[in-house]
């Protein structure tokens, strides 16, 4: 565009005068309020009432304290997992919101008690640890008995001929670690040196370790039912997690003595101990109850929509969690997120175009199971989802999403991210098409489905070392400004995939060969749920 101010050549102007007059001319203007148009999409009224009460009246930090402190840890069959389900019912219905529990399966009923695991010889000592998910619990006064490692043997036949010295002791099952401290420590402080020459020792005792497993003919599965049938007294461990005062807690295999997991302090100390000749005893006391065959439920709550209410935009988060802390950023993260979402988009977007539903999953850790039981259970639900938004994997905020192997998800996934503020927006990326989800969190029952579903995937604020099933996954570690965040995005989401005038594409991409095995590989299989657990 060419502007004329009918100025000759002879004009002297000052420089900044004639700036201003061009700046100001008519058709420059109007060329910055075009440009000003395009890069500031018009103010969306639904979008800035979302942010307002999710920053003005947020519900999330009472939420995660009625979740976490007061229900505590969700394990799949346990009655705490229970109680969490009608909590949730109770608070939809509270926000006008329909909500229901859907039985998908049965499972082992336990419930956690208080473990209490002292040295009692040679000399008295309270020591940190707890027994693992469904370990059998102690009678009377508790199991009082001496530790043991496990040999060193040439193959299977020596370790058989070995096995009956287990009878009446406590067996230690985990390699004794080189040292406590994580390695960002080291290297922080260590020299060069020192640093590597740690590593090696960790690398030779890594490998002695796993190439004893083979010799013995055991895994770290199958290992503590030998020791259990062969007499052992329990089974002690230490399933350290890599960083300062942290271990991963999963479930026990032994169905009659108890399975307990130490600190790696306190685990360290005692296998000195036993290698020194000091014949450490300790005593175990483990409260845990068995209760019976256990109904096990997905929490499903849906704003029915106005327009087309068969067509469905679906918010996911397992609701289940392990119980070595309260499962508070796997999953109690993701659960508040969805919670608040739905209270948000209720009391601001009431009437959605198409119907919200949010599935709260049971069972995740174990394979999946509630949402694959939800796909398997509602086709006419998977067939005409809009799109499915999974959050799963701890406190940080979303910093990546990916299309899942859907062709055309670039396109939808970029129009409904464009209504989200920048500050939230712009360090979010994406990555189209991606490639499907095979497992990992729920997103994956739904992809496998042929259903549009993409994990909004989260900042790690050392989620694998320091929260992720651990038993320091506990309320303190939530940091509520990336919640609060995620908790818009996912409303934001919700309400243009409800809005949007276009059924989703579920055109997916032509998959590159697998390297492996120089075949093309194939979209992930729908995979059959378990229903009864923990009952074999």
């Amino acid at each position: 565009m060419k502007t004329t101010l009918g100025l000759g050549k002879s004009s002297q102007l000052p420089k900044a005068l004639l700036v201003a007059l061009l700046l100001s001319s008519p058709a420059v203007v109007q060329a910055q309020n075009a440009n000003q148009t395009q890069t500031q999409p018009a103010k969306n009224p639904v979008v800035e009432a979302i942010v307002k009460e999710a920053t003005q009246n947020s519900q999330l930090e009472s939420l995660a304290h009625e979740l976490l402190d007061v229900i505590g840890p969700r394990l799949v069959g346990s009655p705490e997992m229970k109680q969490a389900n009608d909590w949730a019912v109770e608070k939809y219905k509270g926000w006008g919101i329909m909500a229901r529990n859907e039985k998908w399966g049965e499972w082992r009923g336990w419930q956690r008690g208080t473990s209490q695991i002292e040295m009692v010889s040679p000399r008295v000592r309270s020591l940190e640890g707890t027994q693992l998910a469904w370990s059998p619990a102690t009678k009377g006064k508790g199991v009082t008995a001496e530790l043991m490692v496990l040999p060193d043997v040439q193959d299977s036949v020596s370790f058989q001929k070995w096995l009956p010295n287990v009878k009446g002791k406590l067996v230690m099952v985990s390699m004794y670690q080189p040292t406590g401290r994580p390695d960002y420590n080291w290297q922080e402080f260590a020299t060069k040196e020192s640093f590597e020459k740690m590593k090696a020792q960790r690398t030779a005792q890594t490998e002695a370790w796993r190439d004893k497993f083979t010799k013995m003919g055991y895994t770290s599965r199958t290992l503590p039912v030998a020791l259990e049938k062969a007499g052992a007294a329990g089974v002690v461990m230490s399933n350290w997690s890599a960083g300062f005062g942290v271990n991963k807690i999963f479930n026990a295999y032994t169905k009659k003595i108890p399975t307990v997991d130490l600190s790696l302090e306190d685990y360290g100390m005692l296998y000195r101990m036993v290698e020194a000749g000091d014949k450490p005893r300790i005593n175990i006391k483990a409260n845990s109850k068995e209760l019976g065959v256990q109904p096990t439920f997905n929490t499903i709550a849906e704003i029915k929509g106005s327009e087309k209410p068969n067509e469905y935009v679906i918010l996911s988060a397992h609701f289940d969690s392990w119980d070595g802390g309260t499962g508070a950023t796997d999953n109690g993260t993701g659960t508040i997120v969805m919670m608040e979402a739905m209270r948000i988009l209720k009391k601001i977007y009431p009437n959605p175009k198409r119907t919200i539903l949010v599935g709260h999953w049971g069972s995740e850790e174990q394979g999946l199971n509630g949402s694959r039981s939800f796909v398997e259970d509602h086709p006419e639900i998977v067939q005409n989802i809009q799109a499915v938004f999974n959050q799963d994997n701890g406190t940080g905020r979303v910093v990546n999403i990916s299309g899942q192997g859907f062709l055309h998800a670039y396109d939808y996934i970029g129009r409904w991210l464009s209504a989200v503020p920048a500050s939230i927006r712009q360090p979010i990326e994406t990555n189209f098409p991606g490639m499907p989800g095979g497992g990992g969190s729920d997103h994956a029952s739904f992809v496998a489905a042929g259903a549009p579903a993409f994990s909004l995937s989260s900042l790690s604020w050392s989620y694998g070392t320091y929260t992720w099933h651990t038993n320091r996954d506990t309320y303190d570690k939530i940091v509520f400004d990336d919640v609060r965040s995620n908790a818009i995005l996912t409303a934001i989401l919700a309400y243009m995939a409800s809005e949007d005038p276009v059924k989703t594409s579920r055109e997916r991409i032509v998959l590159p060969v697998n390297p492996r095995t120089g075949q093309p590989s194939t979209w992930p299989a729908q995979s059959k749920p378990t229903r009864k657990g923990g009952l074999e």
